[in-house]
């Protein structure tokens, strides 16, 4: 009788253990397959599931494109020495009388004016010449306006002009740079790549640094790659430019069986699904199913058009897009495969996974079933 009442109690303890695995779902990092296309357009779902070939590669390979405009583009270089609104000058006027000169003491035939700053309307005043257009011109074209003004009132005035950098001939360089801070504009700084020099380059990794330029009312950004690779940008600065180095802000999830989950910041302009997942130390070799590799993103109307061959779609539509490792072009796909910003990547578990998890779980209660039958029967 105590045998007969020690085997039934495990008979039923182990009942209650498999009905209880069976009933309960076991722990996973995310969908299996049948899941991700379960939620198929096919299937009535939400959701456009797209096996990964060269065409479809081909139709998402979309990077971000900068540039700056025609008003940047079109803006000449401005003359190391052209005086500008808020400049400084320092003049000095030599006249060819000593007894009654026009502008200094009697027996002073040379005299400095100091520190005229150029107004916000680009005039400076001189006394008995009134106020004389600065801005724009060069120190020898103002000598020479100057010159004209005088030379009415005081024989043969000879007159020197020399500019100072100020608040109207700078531009403000911030952000991922060694030096923040106001420069002048000067022989060595009249272009973009001059100037970021003098700020003493940049401080973040050149492949990730965007480079953007704000003149007035207008904005335009460039890769600080595409800037020393292609002279055509090296745009001509403007006085009260504003030029700001930042980082590029972009990133993608990677999720499921791999090395790592985690929110990934791009380290490159352009990154593979191979070299994603790479990223975050590969697939896990215990548990990911290399057949199931998904990317997750939504794609604009014109993108969602050109892969499924269509044009009746509009607004952004959502698309899981499928690679599998084990195809004999499979790695080259996943390769070839750009993932852009917000994408998110998921791998998931091989099937026999889930069959191992529900072993585990049984062989381990199991043990405490027969330990719970044990304390039960007296034994």
């Amino acid at each position: 009788m105590h045998k007969y009442v020690s085997r039934g109690a495990q008979a039923l303890a182990l009942a209650a253990v498999v009905g209880m695995v069976a009933g309960c779902g076991l722990p996973r990092s995310g969908p299996n397959k049948r899941e991700i296309f379960a939620g198929s357009v096919l299937e009535q779902g939400d959701a456009f599931v797209v096996t990964v070939n060269s065409r479809v590669t081909r139709a998402t390979s979309v990077t971000p494109a900068f540039g700056f405009g025609a008003n940047f583009r079109n803006a000449g270089v401005i003359g190391s020495d052209t005086i500008s609104a808020g400049d400084t000058l320092v003049l000095s006027v030599y006249e060819n009388v000593r007894d009654d000169p026009l502008l200094g003491n009697t027996g002073q035939r040379v005299s400095l004016l100091d520190q005229v700053q150029v107004d916000g309307e680009g005039f400076i005043f001189i006394p008995y010449a009134g106020r004389i257009r600065a801005a724009g011109q060069t120190p020898d074209g103002l000598r020479q306006a100057i010159t004209r003004k005088l030379d009415t009132q005081t024989p043969d005035p000879q007159v020197t002009v020399q500019r100072a950098a100020g608040d109207g001939s700078t531009v403000t360089v911030s952000g991922a740079v060694t030096g923040q801070g106001v420069f002048p504009i000067a022989r060595p700084t009249r272009l973009l790549s001059g100037m970021l020099a003098a700020a003493g380059g940049v401080a973040i990794p050149p492949e990730t640094a965007l480079v953007r330029v704000t003149r007035g009312g207008h904005t335009g950004k460039i890769w600080l790659s595409d800037l020393y690779e292609n002279p055509g940008l090296d745009i001509a600065l403007r006085p009260g430019d504003k030029i700001n180095v930042e980082q590029d802000t972009r990133s993608f999830a990677v999720l499921g069986a791999t090395g790592g989950q985690s929110l990934v910041p791009f380290e490159t302009r352009t990154l593979s699904a191979i070299e994603a997942i790479a990223t975050v130390g590969g697939l896990t070799t215990t548990l990911a199913d290399p057949t199931g590799v998904f990317v997750f993103r939504n794609e604009p109307a014109e993108i969602a058009n050109a892969v499924l061959g269509r044009n009746d779609l509009q607004g952004d539509q959502r698309f899981v897009y499928v690679l599998d490792l084990t195809q004999p072009t499979g790695m080259f796909e996943a390769r070839d495969f750009a993932i852009r910003d917000g994408d998110t990547v998921y791998v998931t578990e091989a099937p026999f996974v889930q069959w191992q998890k529900t072993l585990n779980a049984i062989t381990g209660t199991a043990g405490a079933a027969s330990s719970i039958s044990s304390t039960a029967s007296g034994g």
